[in-house]
């Protein structure tokens, strides 16, 4: 008996052995789930306790678990269309700005796996929002999209049944060919259910207030409505993951959770700053990945996009090539912490975000971020960077002749660039008072050329280094590093004589609002871009 139960403890072996050495001969499957405006740390896998993301925790667990994973753009279409292409925004021209549109020749990592035998599809959120088709394009950059099932949600929460939908993909998808699926959640993005984190049982005695907003039951509040979201996303998450290990594909999946850009409060979402750009990341493929690690290496959510080329054995596009370098190294080590030492910068940037300023300008900015130092370069500083102040109208839009100087909206009520919410609402309402006004002007107002933050010591970005003599050596080192990287990967916003105007020439597809013309303006026409595309729209 003995002996027999030895037999078939080893028979049990080798046949699961087999299975997973079968598993990682086979093109591996792709899951991406990208939530929509989520910061790290705000998954329980990170320590959060006001959240709870058993699904992200599980993908970290039988995986790897990113400390330092940075957006290539704090802000949604252009980080997207950065994801895609494994390119830098600026390498992207309309596509690495907001709202506009993506040139096909960009070639995206879902069309080149389906190039390549791949059965490719999205639900909710692909790449957006933007104009697609304006370049030619059949589809949107993330696939065929799978969107037709929905469900009962609650306000605020998108109706599409992201798991249901994924079901129906993989009932389509032709017997033993590989897979690759994006899953875009439209959670956390605003708006939120005011009060449905609390009545759905989440603490705000557990959540952690980021430095850059004031701690008050109003923002611990907010702060709880964009938890229950998150925990939105990771329930469909769940169910996916489910059908996967129902259907035995789970195993060889590349499975990566992670977020666009920062969440959508003040000094986070459409800024530079740590929380705009710092990332929640997981990957796991069980078959090829060991699992249980926590790896603090500085990557760049373009570098998964490398990764997903090189687990696939898809050949990545030769005339615009990746910018992002490859992770599966890193995976398929059994190492934790550093791992890749010469990891050790990461870039972004971003344009335009919001229609916020007069002719709907952008916010240029581009940073590099080391283990220790964020170093960003602001380079239209007389801009304001949340929008200006005050707008023609008082709706969120103007309409025909209104557009008059005798229809100014109300005065803060033209920060755009930071989506409505009752955190701002908060911070407007209270910027007279002393405990508060810090807190407001650091969200809105003008910011200068150069902002330097030790993240070891000032994680909410606070306390501008930049200009101080102790830390002058950093500051011009990182700013150097910065510009070197700019020029060698073509930045018009170092490389050409007007200094990227060419930016401002991209056409934005979403609505329009208007504002007055700025002072900066007025003193120095030269300095305002031709547009013509706003001039096209501008009402009469």
């Amino acid at each position: 008996m003995v002996v027999f139960f030895r037999m078939a403890g080893c028979l049990i072996l080798a046949t699961t052995f087999t299975a997973s050495l079968a598993a990682a001969e086979r093109r591996p499957n792709v899951l991406i789930a990208v939530s929509d405006d989520q910061s790290y740390p705000h998954a329980s896998a990170y320590g959060y306790q006001a959240i709870q993301t058993p699904n992200f925790d599980r993908v970290a667990r039988e995986g790897v678990l990113f400390h330092n994973a940075f957006s290539p753009a704090p802000g949604c279409s252009p980080m997207r269309a950065a994801f895609l292409t494994g390119r830098n925004i600026w390498q992207l021209e309309h596509a690495g700005t907001h709202a506009s549109s993506f040139p096909a020749k960009y070639v995206g990592f879902q069309d080149q796996l389906e190039e390549s035998g791949y059965f490719v599809g999205f639900t909710g959120k692909g790449w957006g929002p933007g104009n697609w088709e304006a370049d030619g394009r059949t589809r949107n950059p993330a696939g065929p999209q799978y969107s037709k099932r929905t469900a009962k949600t609650p306000p605020g929460i998108r109706a599409t049944d992201y798991a249901a939908n994924f079901a129906d993909f993989l009932a389509e998808r032709p017997k033993d060919q590989p897979f690759s699926f994006w899953y875009g959640g439209s959670e956390p993005h605003r708006v939120f259910e005011k009060g449905i984190g609390r009545r759905n049982g989440l603490d705000p005695d557990k959540v952690v207030v980021p430095p850059f907003l004031p701690d008050t039951p109003e923002i611990r509040d907010d702060l709880l409505d964009y938890c229950y979201e998150i925990q939105w996303f990771d329930q469909h998450l769940g169910r996916m993951l489910d059908l996967l290990e129902e259907a035995g594909e789970l195993e060889n999946t590349l499975v990566i959770v992670t977020s666009d850009n920062g969440m959508a409060f003040p000094a986070a979402k459409a800024n530079a700053y740590e929380y705009g750009i710092h990332m929640p990341l997981a990957i796991a493929w069980p078959a090829k990945i060991p699992g249980d690690r926590v790896v603090n290496d500085l990557v760049n959510l373009i570098d998964v996009t490398a990764t997903i080329y090189a687990a696939t054995d898809v050949k990545p596009p030769e005339k615009y090539p990746l910018s992002g370098k490859s992770l599966l190294g890193l995976l398929e080590s059994d190492a934790s912490g550093v791992v890749e030492p010469q990891r050790n910068a990461i870039f972004s940037g971003r344009e335009r975000h919001s229609s916020s300023r007069y002719n709907s300008l952008g916010y240029p900015q581009r940073c590099i971020r080391t283990a220790d130092y964020l170093y960003i370069r602001n380079f239209r500083p007389e801009r304001w960077p949340a929008g200006a102040p005050r707008k023609f109208g008082h709706g969120q839009y103007a309409k025909g002749a209104a557009v008059t100087n005798d229809d100014l909206g109300p005065e803060h009520g033209g920060y755009h660039d930071i989506d409505a919410c009752p955190a701002l609402d908060f911070l407007i309402e209270h910027r007279d008072d002393p405990k508060i006004s810090r807190f407001f002007h650091l969200a809105v107002d003008k910011r200068p050329a150069e902002e330097l933050f030790d993240i070891r010591t000032d994680p909410g970005c606070l306390n501008n280094l930049a200009g101080d003599p102790r830390f002058a050596e950093v500051q011009q080192q990182l700013s150097a590093r910065l510009m070197d990287y700019l020029k060698q990967t073509g930045d018009a916003r170092v490389t050409a004589s007007d200094g990227g105007d060419i930016w401002e020439t991209y056409r934005r597809y979403s609505k329009l609002r208007w504002f007055p013309k700025p002072d900066w303006a007025k003193e120095h026409p030269e300095r305002v871009p031709q547009q013509d595309w706003v001039e096209e729209r501008r009402p009469k």
